[in-house]
């Protein structure tokens, strides 16, 4: 299967590999029982990592468009049997759709938060720091920090105990972080940066709250996080007349 993959540069790679086989698969273009290419040759053709990949064969493996069989491969699901709810990368075009999108996280990670913080282990604390320290140095190596930023908020999913809070949060994928799909034309990498300290530091309250084992501040620490977030990304629309 030899085909030219156009992958926009504006969101995470497992996303875009993530979203280029979903249309491909909704369009009829890779047929119902087709075998995708060994993770090999997927690798040399996106021009990714091995984690990418995988990633992205998860996430379209929990939407019901691809399936594994062990020793032979993967292959595309029968796609028409079902219709699957996912939020994609062409669909967040405004302010009003990123909102949206807050608005849904909101509502699921606020108490994905207060169960973390009343079930984490020191695991998952560690897999925090983690996301927190790649964050950290994403920012420092001029980055986006679009993926450990996500997998922060997975981290916090996992901590519930509950499989479907992360299963969720895959299932979305890290097209939820809206900045890969709005940010200033003129923003300079010194305003980027003091952007992301700002989320960073909004990361570091959340996680502190966890630790704690402080159910409410957890809790109230996420929706400021998020509501911080539906603002900046409104006067980033608006312009500096609205600061």
């Amino acid at each position: 299967m030899k085909r030219s993959f156009g992958l926009p540069p504006q969101i995470s790679r497992t996303a875009q590999v993530a979203d280029w086989f979903a249309r491909e698969i909704r369009a009829g273009h890779l047929t119902s029982g087709e075998k995708l290419p060994t993770e090999q040759e997927l690798i040399a053709q996106f021009g990714v990592s091995r984690t990418v990949i995988r990633e992205a064969m998860a996430s379209l493996r929990s939407e019901g468009l691809v399936v594994s069989r062990q020793g032979a491969g993967v292959f595309v699901a029968d796609h028409q049997a079902a219709t699957t709810f996912r939020i994609i990368s062409d669909e967040l075009t405004s302010l009003t759709e990123v909102q949206n999108v807050l608005q849904l996280r909101l509502a699921v990670e606020q108490e994905a938060a207060g169960i973390a913080a009343e079930k984490r282990s020191d695991d998952d604390l560690a897999r925090m720091r983690d996301c927190l320290d790649a964050i950290d140095a994403s920012i420092a190596a001029g980055e986006s920090a679009i993926e450990p930023d996500f997998a922060f908020h997975r981290a916090i999913a996992s901590a519930t105990g509950n499989p479907y809070f992360e299963r969720f949060m895959h299932f979305l994928g890290p097209v939820i972080i809206p900045r890969q799909l709005m940010r200033p034309r003129d923003e300079t990498p010194e305003q980027r940066r003091l952007y992301l300290e700002q989320v960073q530091t909004e990361h570091r309250r959340i996680y502190q709250a966890i630790e704690r084992q402080n159910v409410e501040a957890a809790r109230f620490t996420l929706r400021e996080h998020l509501e911080a977030g539906r603002e900046r990304y409104r006067r980033m629309v608006d312009g500096p007349a609205s600061r």
